[in-house]
């Protein structure tokens, strides 16, 4: 039986007024994500790689055509519809963390649930599973200060999946982190795939690209290459210890 997409764009455009010139983010953008997939997002600076990843997790609306997430079509949604969207459907892991400095782990978690009203000892509960799912069941009580650059990126990466969201989006997760660390954030994601996750990353690095099982390229707001990845060592590499041996 074939699977439904999680994602459908068609002929997504995006313009931006500059003056008195207009600037075609997307001109015509295609895509459809399965669920399960692990699709890295790659584009040369100007690309609208960026542009894309903004309306796939509704922190932007398209100018023109249709976007389904999951079913629902969000293209047209109110500005308050579109956050009850991004909480519920979405997880979002940045180049920077994003990890609020005086709270601890386990409240950084918690946020999402917080802003969905869920109860606090439920959320509490939802939250401690999450760092668990992610090898940081005993850093619960640190603060983000007490923690490697990696340790910090689990953290946010737990914050993302704490509302089960249908998708996780990535933006240059491994940024800010030395190549060593990096590896071991994207054996996270190689991790959470193979748990049923659906992930886009966003990222100028071709190995870091080369994880993903699907690259889509963008050239001037199209997708040029949309391509599948043979990579058989992944299937070979031990996740085993990824999620109960976090550095």
């Amino acid at each position: 039986m074939q699977q439904e997409p999680l994602i459908i764009l068609r002929e997504i455009h995006k313009v931006y007024q500059m003056g008195d010139q207009q600037v075609r983010a997307l001109d015509g953008a295609d895509l459809q994500v399965l669920p399960n997939e692990y699709i890295a997002i790659m584009g040369p600076s100007g690309s609208g790689k960026s542009t894309l990843m903004n309306i796939i997790g509704c922190l932007d609306t398209p100018s023109s055509g249709e976007y389904i997430l999951n079913g629902q079509s969000v293209s047209e949604l109110t500005d308050n519809e579109l956050a009850q969207i991004r909480n519920k459907e979405i997880g979002f892991v940045f180049q920077t963390f994003n990890l609020l400095p005086r709270i601890n782990c386990l409240h950084n978690v918690e946020l999402p649930l917080v802003y969905a009203g869920i109860r606090r000892s439920r959320r509490l509960e939802l939250a401690q599973e999450a760092l668990q799912n992610v090898g940081l069941g005993n850093r619960v009580g640190h603060k983000p200060n007490e923690l490697s650059g990696g340790q910090r990126q689990r953290v946010a990466v737990a914050r993302a999946l704490v509302n089960r969201p249908s998708i996780l989006l990535a933006d240059e997760p491994t940024g800010n982190l030395d190549s060593k660390t990096g590896e071991e954030i994207m054996l996270l994601f190689e991790a959470l795939y193979r748990q049923g996750n659906t992930l886009l990353v966003v990222t100028h690095e071709e190995d870091i690209a080369h994880h993903a099982r699907r690259i889509v390229r963008l050239r001037d707001g199209r997708i040029e290459v949309d391509e599948r990845v043979d990579n058989p060592t992944l299937s070979q590499v031990d996740v085993g210890n990824v999620l109960t041996h976090a550095e």
